[in-house]
């Protein structure tokens, strides 16, 4: 049984996760609006991969007994600016969602939840993944600049290759 102190923690981290989920649905439907469908398509694999996050928690909670309590979703902006601002709001986010991650587990250590602490391992492990997949973007987007629209279309043409 989880103890209510680690179960409001997950709680929170699902809604969080649900949060980055629509941020990222919303970033694909801008991309898509400005006919960068690659971009679109690397956003929208992004939001399956969040809200598959939020039910890796959800099926956690509910195997050690714990209540899901499903929070209000803050709605997410719908303007994002240019390709590199775009990725440059993924990655601050993917930032803040590691130091999310990092409180969790964090409370894990401290609420003695050896299980937590083998669960959340996962989280850690994909949020260093999820760091360097956005850094790697904005620096290619860096080297490309605001004016090379040839080479904005072909890193959108490879963003769209993502399985």
């Amino acid at each position: 049984m989880i103890n209510q102190k680690m179960q409001d923690a997950i709680n929170n981290q699902i809604q969080a996760e649900l949060y980055s989920a629509y941020l990222y649905l919303s970033m694909s439907a801008y991309c898509d609006n400005k006919n960068l469908r690659g971009f679109a398509h690397w956003m929208k694999l992004q939001y399956q991969e969040e809200t598959s996050h939020a039910m890796k928690l959800i099926d956690y909670l509910q195997e050690r007994g714990g209540v899901v309590q499903l929070k209000a979703i803050e709605a997410p902006p719908t303007e994002f600016g240019t390709p590199l601002q775009v990725f440059e709001q993924t990655l601050a986010h993917e930032e803040h969602v590691t130091s999310l991650i990092n409180k969790l587990y964090e409370t894990a250590l401290n609420e003695k939840d050896y299980a937590a602490q083998i669960f959340l391992q996962w989280f850690i492990n994909e949020q260093v993944e999820e760091e360097a997949s956005a850094t790697a973007i904005v620096e290619r987007l860096k080297i490309i600049g605001d004016k090379s629209t040839g080479a904005i279309l072909y890193l959108d043409k490879e963003l769209g290759k993502r399985a």
